[in-house]
Parts: structure tokens; C-alpha cells; sequence
């Protein structure tokens, strides 16, 4: 098992996010970032916001931080990431089953809302058709579609690896900047500091999983409520797919980030989360 790093300069970022962090006992032991939301308002729905294949908690921090202001919301580090312990199976059935006891433990009967996105979009849809835990509504966005005979995931294996390994020898904003020259500063800086918590081996085998694992064995057993959010020049949802998307799950309804790819709130924040909070309304509260 690889060695995985956290600086201190890093956990000092933590103390920014007006969240609180949660441990979630078993194994792997599992870390949350709980932004309270306004306390005078119960009739909004908790929100878990889910991140991507190399994106820790703290990396959704500038999405959750303007979706607390209207309630809770609770950002996983999905084991292997962030400070959520490693383990030794990274298929998607072991993160439904971490997200599950999540939301047990944290939302306390609730009914809340599961956001994702990439990855974590793949995890949600995964929780949400398995029905352990009764979801307030689903927002998925963005998922892979590659799987068994469909196109491959259209960034490399050997490209996530690359940039992790990069971070765990030490890497830096500016130099993080060459992989994504559009994203703002301060997120450059935070995938700088944190990238190194990412665990290799956890990296590589979800994305082994985006091609042996099947989005659409899910996605038409995902109940009512639940929103498709894609980026419009997305390589991972292209628009040729979406007649599938619709098709499979006729009661999704369907909601485009303009001018923004694969990583839509680091792409164009504004209209990301212009959208993303049309499709929490489209979902209910």
C-alpha cells in the first residue's frame, strides 16, 4: 500500500471551510466534512455532495461552502482519499456501502438529498438504486458512461497516475496549473496540497472500474426524484449518449452546464452552480 501524504500546511486549509469534521467508525474509518447550514432552517433537506476519482473533500469545498447557505451539507473524503482511511477494495459496490453508513450515522433518519459528481456520481446512482437508505431526491453528475462494450473512460489511467504521483513527490499550484490552466488559483493550490492524499492504488483500480463497471446496470433502477446534470462540451457525457440517459431513466429530468466540460463547477462556476441549484429545485427540498 502506497504511502499517501498530508502536510500540515494542507489540514490548515480545513479551518477555512466553516465545516466541521466527522468520523465515521468501521472499515475503513471514514472522514466528512459537515457545513452546518443555517440553523433557523429545517425544511431544507440535507445535502452529501460526493467528489470525483482524485478529489478529496476539501476540494468541493467552494461548491459546498455556497450550498450551506441554505442548508446542510455533508462532503465525504471517499476512503482511499482526503483523510478517510485506505482499503483494500475500491469497487463501487465498497464506496455504496462507506456512503451508506455515512448517511446512517450523520443524517440521523433524514431523508437527504445525494449529489455527485464523476465518480461520485457513479456512487450515488449506486446507493440510490440499491435502496438501503431512502435518498430525499438524486442529483448525478456528470458519471462516466464507459463500462463492458461502450467507449473507454477518455482520460488515461496512466494520466491520473501521473498527476498522483506527481503530488506525492511534491508538486505545486503553478505546476498543477499545466494539467488544468483554467481552474482559479485557489483551487489550483488545494489540489496542490491535498492531490498526495490521494492513494494511488485507490485512483487506479476506479478507474479499472469505469471500464468494467456499468453506469447503466444502475441508473434505470434510480427512483423519482433525480436530475442528469452534464457539461456541454463533456468528453464523459457526450451528447450522442444522452438518448440513453433519457431513454433509460424517463423520469430524470435533464439539466447543461454551457461552456464547461468534464469538471463543471472548476470550469465555469457561475453557470455550474446556476444549474445545480435548478436541478435541487427540480428535486424537491
Amino acid at each position: 500500500m502506497t504511502d499517501r501524504t498530508v502536510s500540515l500546511t494542507a489540514v490548515a486549509d480545513l479551518t477555512e471551510t466553516g465545516a466541521v469534521s466527522r468520523w465515521i467508525g468501521g472499515r475503513p474509518g471514514l472522514h466528512v466534512l459537515d457545513y452546518p447550514g443555517p440553523s433557523a432552517d429545517a425544511s431544507m433537506a440535507p445535502i452529501v455532495l460526493v467528489p470525483g476519482i482524485s478529489m478529496p473533500a476539501i476540494g468541493m469545498d467552494f461548491v459546498a461552502g455556497a450550498l450551506a447557505r441554505k442548508r446542510r451539507v455533508l462532503v465525504p473524503d471517499v476512503r482511499g482519499r482526503g483523510l478517510s482511511q485506505s482499503g483494500d477494495d475500491y469497487s463501487m459496490v465498497a464506496y455504496a456501502e462507506d456512503l451508506e453508513r455515512t448517511i446512517t450515522a450523520l443524517v440521523d433518519g433524514e431523508r437527504a438529498v445525494l449529489v455527485g459528481h464523476s465518480m461520485g456520481a457513479r456512487i450515488v446512482t449506486l446507493v440510490a438504486a440499491r435502496g438501503r437508505v431512502g435518498p430525499g431526491g438524486v442529483v448525478c453528475i456528470d458519471p462516466p458512461l464507459s463500462g463492458p462494450g461502450r467507449d473507454p473512460y477518455p482520460t488515461t489511467r496512466a494520466a491520473f497516475m501521473g498527476q498522483v504521483e506527481q503530488a506525492l513527490r511534491g508538486t505545486t499550484a503553478e505546476e498543477v496549473a499545466q494539467s488544468w490552466p483554467t481552474w482559479p488559483e485557489r483551487e489550483l493550490g488545494i489540489r496542490a496540497r491535498w492531490l498526495g492524499s490521494c492513494a494511488p492504488e485507490a485512483v487506479g483500480a476506479t478507474h479499472e472500474g469505469f471500464e468494467s463497471e456499468d453506469f447503466f446496470e444502475w441508473w434505470p433502477n434510480v427512483p423519482e426524484p433525480v436530475a442528469f446534470v452534464r457539461g456541454a462540451n463533456s468528453p464523459v457525457v457526450p451528447a450522442a449518449a444522452m438518448t440513453e440517459v433519457t431513454s433509460r431513466n424517463p423520469s430524470a429530468t435533464v439539466h447543461t452546464v454551457e461552456a464547461a466540460g468534464h469538471m463543471v463547477f472548476w470550469d465555469n462556476p457561475t453557470a455550474a452552480m446556476s444549474v445545480l441549484s435548478d436541478a435541487l429545485r427540480a428535486v424537491g427540498p
